[in-house]
């Protein structure tokens, strides 16, 4: 009996050439969507956002999508999908009737269980209970809602479109039609105090929602705060909030299992686990990444970032719509591996760098030593995990692997 799949033969006895990928398993994939488009570009914002000019151009968008996951599914063909997860830009701008073709193409070209958790990322300047209640129908089954802060003074300093008001609608109005929420929470806000802090997160803390992303403000190259940096808190400032947070939401009784991700038993978002875990995902849409393993290489792409011009890339067909194809290089698997891996607060099985990279795990002895002679990776053989030392410095744990 033959077969086809090069995974299924049997792994032949040879000497490793310096440099080679070898992976005799496929690490779990998620899909990564993203849709552009929002009602105004925040002044922090690096994502590939572009504000929405005139009507949404629904239909042109998903034939895009749908000619663009064509033409990636020899790269995936048969592997089971354990996450999707739909960013932006705002993709809750969509229809409801959009959101059902989108997932219907979904469960019509990929490997989806009945239960994979599927999240749709919504601003509170656009929601809408119907809205709402449409996405759950169409099969989204966690919601991740871009609240930011409950302050409007600060809500105004970040540029948003919503207010507090609108915010907490938008909560409300999402618990009548979702049993899984996720609220994102930043904190070092410009002019923000250790109290308006505090305030932001416990009135977070009270909607008792399944999910917790409570993450510092950071000024990223590229971004109107790049250019006109605002008065944000010190460091030492912002590593007492950060604490103060972690205290009020361990307290409340959310775990956090990652630097930013605070979740309540059983409620750890799947699709951010696989990237920490250094898992694969396919990423369609303007500007969306992907790593994809083969059994003798992994692969990074990314999609053109313009929306007109990606369209009508995808749609022609002929792979025009990849701004970047390459093979990842042996040499960068350990600090892309560990930068991901080391902000889990459990860390990985050591395994997992073996069966990820290809690489022995043996190739990062020196920078393994180097970080727990330091006390900042604990010393067991079987898990590669930060200390709390080295989770409180990750960037300087993180750099020991970067060569």
């Amino acid at each position: 009996m033959t077969s086809d799949n090069p995974m299924s033969e049997r792994p032949r006895i040879r000497a490793r050439q310096p440099g080679e990928v070898v992976l005799h398993s496929l690490p779990p994939l998620s899909l990564y969507v993203h849709v552009p488009w929002c009602v105004r570009k925040c002044p922090y914002c690096d994502f590939n956002s572009h504000e929405l000019r005139s009507e949404l151009p629904e239909q042109d968008y998903l034939d895009a999508l749908e000619a663009d996951l064509e033409q990636a599914l020899p790269q995936i063909w048969g592997r089971q999908i354990v996450s999707v997860f739909i960013g932006g830009g705002t993709p809750s701008l969509l229809s409801g009737e959009a959101m059902d073709r989108m997932l219907g193409l979904f469960r019509a070209y990929l490997n989806l269980w009945p239960e994979t958790e599927i999240t749709l990322e919504a601003n509170p300047g656009t929601a809408e209970a119907a809205r709402f209640k449409e996405f759950a129908s169409a099969g989204v089954n966690r919601l991740s809602i871009g609240i930011q802060s409950f302050n409007d003074d600060a809500l105004k300093a970040l540029g948003r479109i919503h207010d507090s008001a609108q915010a907490r609608r938008a909560i409300d109005m999402a618990q009548q039609a979702f049993d899984n929420i996720n609220l994102d929470i930043m904190f070092a806000l410009p002019e923000q105090t250790l109290a308006q802090c505090r305030l932001d997160v416990e009135t977070a803390l009270s909607y008792q929602t399944q999910h917790l992303s409570l993450y510092h403000l950071t000024l990223e190259p590229n971004t109107v705060f790049a250019k006109y940096p605002p008065k944000v808190p010190d460091d030492d400032l912002g590593a007492e909030m950060q604490d103060m947070i972690a205290e009020l939401a361990e307290q409340g009784g959310w775990e956090r299992y990652e630097v930013s991700a605070y979740a309540r038993d059983g409620y750890r978002a799947v699709h951010n686990v696989n990237y920490w875990e250094y898992g694969d995902y396919l990423g369609i849409g303007p500007g969306a990444h992907s790593k994809l393993s083969f059994p003798d290489r992994v692969i990074r792409q990314a999609r053109l970032r313009n929306p007109a011009t990606w369209m009508a890339a995808a749609k022609a067909r002929d792979n025009s719509h990849l701004a970047t194809d390459q093979t990842v290089q042996a040499a960068d698997f350990a600090f892309e591996f560990m930068l991901n891996a080391l902000r889990l607060k459990e860390g990985v099985p050591a395994r997992y760098f073996y069966e990820r990279t290809g690489q022995p795990l043996s190739s990062i002895t020196p920078a393994l030593a180097r970080a727990r002679a330091r006390g900042l990776l604990a010393n067991d053989p079987l898990r590669l995990q930060a200390t709390p030392l080295g989770w409180r410095f990750l960037s300087d744990l993180q750099a020991e692997f970067f060569e």
